[in-house]
């Protein structure tokens, strides 16, 4: 079984990200081969500062390691140092009807962001994402929801190739975790935990045990003091639950149990202890890479050549289907 994900190399992890993505991502070594792609050409499709570019895909790396990203498991490279990528997600877009792409709610959402920079290529973000998957003949990409429509869409472009042109690709499936799919954020629970609402609304990866205290004694609350876990009408205890939940291992009817009759005061104190206890780890192996840039560097140079052997592989596959060689 080959299980795919990636992320983009813009900025600092936060929680959410480790919950939803890395957390789930270390785990799937176990499972199958595992292939992860810091995917810096879908980072260029917003405004971005080229000067920092590079430092921000190795701090991703040192994440994903510092993680538990282990490069012996997993193949973990740069996305554009392939550039098979770019070159499928052209082939791709030759079939793919602009009228899917139209549909895409995440072009809608990124469209209204970025006012002064809807390209073409922010239009096209779920044909190289497609090309991502299927260039690896993925069965198991793990994301979050707001990426399951991009999966379906890759299936779709997928069917339709193998149809026009013969058996080729493998249909990819979707896993979603249960909670850690959809961390909310601590300023506004009804939107999904994300750095552009301010450096109160999410906990970093990197930040310090003084830094997370304050952040969630901040968080917002619902004005009822029960600490219960009911999404539609508790989101913000809940979204601070499920963080509890999934970083303490504690089954959230037994975190209920262990609160009741208490204040949000004593939950959120001890909720910031939580997670700098689980942080801890994280951010020990962090210090060790950050010490070893060139060891980093030279990970992510042999999984690019791992994963070119089978990049080309596909390739040729592809290019000798539709007539090309």
């Amino acid at each position: 079984m080959r299980i795919l994900s990636a992320m983009q190399s813009t900025g600092e992890l936060h929680i959410g990200n480790y919950l939803g993505a890395l957390q789930q991502w270390i785990e799937l070594q176990k499972q199958g081969k595992c292939i992860f792609i810091i995917v810096d050409l879908h980072a260029i499709t917003i405004d971005y500062d080229p000067k920092k570019m590079k430092n921000q895909i190795l701090n991703v790396a040192i994440n994903y390691l510092s993680a538990g990203i282990d490069p012996k498991k997993s193949i973990l490279f740069i996305q554009s140092h392939v550039k098979e990528h770019a070159e499928l997600a052209w082939l791709l877009n030759t079939i793919t009807p602009i009228s899917e792409l139209q549909r895409m709610t995440q072009f809608k959402e990124k469209s209204k962001q970025h006012k002064q920079n809807i390209n073409v290529g922010l239009f096209n973000y779920p044909v190289l994402m497609a090309a991502d998957i299927l260039l690896y003949k993925t069965n198991i990409v793990p994301v979050g929801e707001d990426q399951s429509q991009h999966i379906e869409l890759t299936r779709a472009i997928a069917k339709k190739f193998n149809n026009k042109f013969g058996e080729t690709f493998i249909l990819p499936n979707v896993q979603l975790s249960k909670f850690g799919a959809r961390i909310m954020s601590l300023t506004d629970p009804l939107k999904k935990m994300s750095k552009s609402h301010g450096k109160n609304s999410y906990i970093g990866l990197t930040d310090s045990p003084n830094e997370i205290r304050e952040k969630i004694k901040k968080a917002v609350t619902d004005t009822e003091k029960e600490i219960k876990h009911d999404e539609k009408n508790k989101p913000a205890i809940s979204n601070l639950l499920n963080i509890y939940h999934l970083f303490s291992n504690k089954e959230i009817k037994d975190i209920e149990k262990q609160y009741k009759g208490k204040g949000y005061g004593e939950f959120k104190k001890d909720l910031a202890e939580v997670i700098i206890k689980a942080l801890k780890p994280f951010q020990e192996n962090r210090k060790k890479y950050e010490k070893n840039p060139k060891l980093v560097e030279q990970i992510l140079i042999q999984g690019a050549k791992k994963a070119e052997k089978i990049a080309k592989q596909t390739m040729k596959q592809v290019k000798t289907k539709m007539g090309l060689i």
